[in-house]
C-alpha cells in the first residue's frame, strides 16, 4: 500500500514538474489559455470593441481554448509602458503606440510620418504591409500580431480658428511623439500631454488645442470643449498602433493555437481600417451637429506652404537612419508606393 501511495505520489510531482517547466504540455490537454491584454483604449471606444471583437474571435476559433481579458484606458499598463510590459510580462498582450517612446522603434518611424490620404483602411494597411516587409529588428523582443494607424489627425483649438501658418504662431498645441514635431514645423508650441488628460487641459485652458483624429470628438467628449478644427491630412499626424504578445508566451502556444491568432490578426489590419472610418465618419457627424463651420480646409496654396514646412522631417528621418545603419530612403520609398497602391483601393473620407 504505502509503494502504491508512493509512486502515485512521484506521478503527481513529475506532471506537475512537467506543467510547470513546459506550459504548453498543460495548454495541448485541455487547460483553457488564459491571457491578459493591456489597451489604451476606453471600452466605448470603437477601436476597444474592436480589440474585444479580435479576442472574442479568437476565443470563438480555438472552441473556448483561449480566454483574453482586456485592460481598457492603461489600467494594467501605462501607455507609455505598454510595450515594455508586453517584453517584461506584465500583460500578455499589448496595444502600443510606436511613436510614444521617440528613438524605440527608428525604422518603424515611417509610419508615423505625414503624407497619408484620409482613409483608416489606408493608414492601417500601410503599417500592416510595411512591418511585413522590413521586420526590424527593434521589435524582435515580442511578437507582432497585427497593426492599423487612424486617419491623419486635425488641429482642434477651444476657440481660435487656423487658416494660415501664421495662425499658428504661439498656439499651445497638445501632442505626442511626432506630433510634437508637425506641430513645431508648423510655427506652433507643442505641449507634451497624454490623450487621455486633453480634455481638462482644453477646458481649463491650459493648451489651446490638441492635435487628434476626429474620432476623439465623441470618444474622448472633444466636441464639448473644442470649437475649430483645421484639418490638412497631407501634414496631418498618424499614430501607428501595435498589437503584439510576449514572446516566451507565443512560443508556449500550441502550434494550432498559433495558426489561430495569425490568421484572425491577418485580417485585423484592414478591419481596425474600417472601424476607425466608422469612429471618424460618427466623429464628422457629431461636429456638425454641434458646431457650424467646425471643420476648416485649407486654400490649395496654402496647403503647399504647410507641405512645405514639413518637409524636413522627411530629411531629418532619412539622416537618422543613415546613422543608425538603416535603410531610410527605401523605407520612404516603399511607403510611398504603399500609400500610392491603397490609396487606389480605398476613397478619402469626405468632410464636407
Amino acid at each position: 500500500m504505502r509503494r502504491n501511495n508512493f509512486s502515485s505520489l512521484v506521478f503527481v510531482v513529475l506532471i506537475a514538474a512537467v506543467v510547470f517547466c513546459f506550459p504548453e504540455f498543460a495548454w495541448s490537454q485541455g487547460k483553457v489559455i488564459e491571457l491578459s491584454h493591456s489597451s489604451q483604449f476606453p471600452a466605448n471606444h470603437p477601436l476597444g470593441k474592436a480589440q474585444a471583437l479580435w479576442a472574442q474571435e479568437i476565443e470563438k476559433r480555438t472552441n473556448g481554448r483561449v480566454k483574453i481579458t482586456l485592460y481598457y484606458s492603461a489600467t494594467l499598463t501605462s501607455t507609455e509602458a505598454c510595450y515594455e510590459g508586453v517584453v517584461r510580462d506584465s500583460s500578455d498582450i499589448g496595444e502600443a503606440v510606436l511613436s510614444i517612446t521617440r528613438g524605440r522603434f527608428p525604422l518603424m518611424e515611417a509610419t508615423d510620418l505625414p503624407g497619408y490620404s484620409f482613409n483608416g483602411a489606408v493608414t492601417s494597411r500601410v503599417a500592416n504591409d510595411f512591418y511585413k516587409k522590413f521586420k526590424p529588428k527593434e521589435l524582435d523582443e515580442t511578437h507582432v500580431l497585427y497593426l492599423n494607424a487612424h486617419l491623419p489627425g486635425g488641429i482642434h483649438t477651444r476657440t481660435k480658428q487656423i487658416r494660415t501658418l501664421e495662425e499658428m504662431k504661439g498656439v499651445r498645441i497638445r501632442c505626442t511623439g511626432l506630433a510634437a514635431k508637425i506641430v513645431q514645423a508648423l510655427g506652433a508650441t507643442p505641449v507634451a500631454m497624454p490623450k487621455l488628460e486633453q480634455y481638462d487641459a482644453m477646458q481649463r485652458g491650459l493648451v489651446d488645442g490638441t492635435f487628434a483624429g476626429i474620432s476623439d470628438l465623441p470618444a474622448y467628449k472633444l466636441a464639448e470643449v473644442s470649437k475649430y478644427c483645421t484639418l490638412y491630412p497631407p501634414v496631418g499626424y498618424v499614430s501607428a498602433f501595435l498589437t503584439a504578445m510576449n514572446k516566451d508566451k507565443w512560443n508556449a502556444l500550441p502550434p494550432d493555437i498559433q495558426k489561430v491568432f495569425t490568421e484572425v490578426s491577418d485580417t485585423w489590419s484592414e478591419y481596425s481600417g474600417k472601424v476607425w472610418n466608422e469612429a471618424e465618419t460618427e466623429g464628422i457627424q457629431l461636429g456638425k451637429k454641434v458646431g457650424q463651420n467646425r471643420f476648416i480646409s485649407l486654400s490649395s496654396q496654402e496647403g503647399a506652404r504647410w507641405d512645405k514646412a514639413i518637409q524636413p522631417l522627411f530629411d531629418d528621418y532619412k539622416k537618422n537612419m543613415k546613422a543608425k545603419g538603416l535603410p531610410g530612403e527605401e523605407a520612404l520609398q516603399y511607403r510611398q508606393q504603399l500609400i500610392e497602391k491603397y490609396s487606389k483601393m480605398y476613397l478619402p473620407l469626405k468632410v464636407d
